[in-house]
């Protein structure tokens, strides 16, 4: 438990010193280049006017840097970490310059602030490097022990072990052995991972592992989700949580639909040169048609045509409707590169200003999909409580081919912890993904859905 404090010490410890570098770096940049502009102009601040700019700095860099992970040194891949870093400091920089150009009302040369960022990159990406090498050398990888169920937990421990400067699974057990053998087990590790087990077992396991203080991972179920949504009721002398299970309030649907009608508008704005060149190279590769629609569905299952980008070559559909495989031949080379940066989707920032879509909600599906994943997952239909989105949870946090109970699961999370905080938060992130190759990931040459087969 001492351990896991220093541990998040390090951490703490780490990032302040980031954001003093940075702090001190943008003071020096404020003072040497800027503020001499607005003595020329009779706009001089007073001292705590000139601390309030760096603060401010400070404060948007932070938001931005945490939102996007920046700061998870002992969580996220080191690659993640930096490209949060990166991602972070353009988008701060970016804001300061239009802040500067506000202080002094009129364009003032950018060439500081990029120096700037340049020298915060090399200061941060080494020092993240050390840091990290610091806390695995610490914190090396806990042993794991798996425990499971009727089903096999194969797939699970195949993502676990794509951690494995994090986790380090050293054993599985079925839940058959009884409960004191596994009692015996879960000692010689320092960690357990309940991987889809029946509620009452799972929450015989938890109580033990919670009075033995064993760190717990546990693969959620769809009820478990749900109740992450309830309100707390305390009229009484019993707790009560109450599941309003209705999707999202009147007050935030019009909310949400304000958002998206300023977000939509403001990225047609800036988006509409960059369509213009994508369509124009589409057009010129085989004169097809620049533009993809298709019927998909949204809230309440009600039908709509989304439109895309064509990243495929004409009629790639002939012989019937199926996902984008790993190395689908069907992809033309700028669907490729349209694809690997999702930008093929932004198009659909037009279904978005109709209202049809969400600038962020659950992925839209084709209705035969859906009904072949409703088939084997009837609660795949609760994703419908909400409107589609551009972008999402399950976006953010799954990939193009993760299975449909995953997706469901990750969707569900967003609509029981929907907030307007949220939804910024995952559109921030949104850029984040566009540079992460893996989130775009096709499905298996034998798959026409992302239903895997056992």
């Amino acid at each position: 438990m001492k351990r896991d404090e220093y541990k998040h010490l390090l951490n703490y410890a780490a990032n302040l010193v980031i954001l003093i570098v940075q702090a001190v770096l943008f003071g020096y940049i404020w003072y040497r280049h800027y503020v001499p502009i607005l003595v020329e102009l009779e706009r001089e601040f007073w001292r705590r006017g000139n601390w309030a700019v760096i603060g401010m700095y400070v404060l948007i860099l932070f938001f931005i840097t945490k939102t996007l992970g920046g700061y998870s040194v002992g969580y996220l891949r080191i690659s993640d970490i930096c490209l949060s870093q990166v991602l972070a400091l353009l988008c701060a920089n970016a804001i300061e310059y239009v802040e500067v150009c506000i202080i002094v009302n009129d364009y003032v040369t950018p060439r500081p602030l990029l120096v700037l960022m340049a020298v915060e990159i090399l200061f941060i990406v080494p020092w993240v490097y050390v840091i990290r090498a610091i806390y695995t050398r610490l914190y090396p990888p806990r042993k794991m022990i798996v425990i499971y169920g009727e089903y096999s937990p194969t797939n699970l421990i195949g993502k676990i072990n794509s951690r494995k400067d994090k986790y380090d699974v050293c054993a599985t057990e079925s839940v058959k052995i009884g409960y004191e053998a596994l009692y015996t087990k879960i000692m010689d590790y320092e960690a357990v991972v309940l991987c889809d087990l029946p509620s009452q077992i799972r929450n015989q396991i938890l109580k033990f592992c919670y009075d033995q203080k064993k760190r717990t991972y546990i693969t959620p179920k769809i009820s478990d989700i749900i109740i992450t949504g309830t309100d707390r009721i305390h009229l009484f002398d019993t707790p009560l949580m109450l599941a309003r299970n209705g999707g999202l309030t009147i007050e935030q649907r019009i909310g949400k639909r304000m958002l998206d009608i300023i977000f939509s508008l403001l990225a047609i704005l800036i988006s509409s040169p960059f369509m213009i060149i994508f369509a124009l190279c589409i057009k010129f590769y085989d004169s097809g048609p620049v533009f993809y629609t298709q019927e998909r569905v949204t809230r309440d299952g009600k039908a709509f045509q989304i439109i895309k980008f064509r990243s495929m070559r004409v009629n790639a559909e002939r012989e019937g409707a199926r996902l984008a495989a790993k190395g689908d031949d069907r992809i033309t080379p700028i669907g490729r590169f349209l694809r690997a940066t999702h930008l093929d989707e932004l198009p659909q920032v037009f279904n978005i200003l109709k209202g049809e879509m969400s600038m962020v909600g659950p992925r839209p599906e084709r209705r035969e999909i859906a009904e072949q994943y409703e088939e084997l997952i009837p609660e795949f239909r609760f994703r419908l409580k909400v409107k589609a989105g551009l972008t999402g949870y399950a976006q953010i946090y799954g990939k193009y081919n993760t299975a449909p109970y995953d997706k469901l699961k990750l969707d569900l999370t967003y609509i029981e912890r929907y907030s307007v905080w949220l939804d910024l938060k995952l559109m921030l992130m949104t850029f984040k993904i566009m540079f992460q190759k893996e989130n775009t990931e096709g499905v298996e040459k034998e798959q026409k859905t992302a239903i895997k087969r056992m």
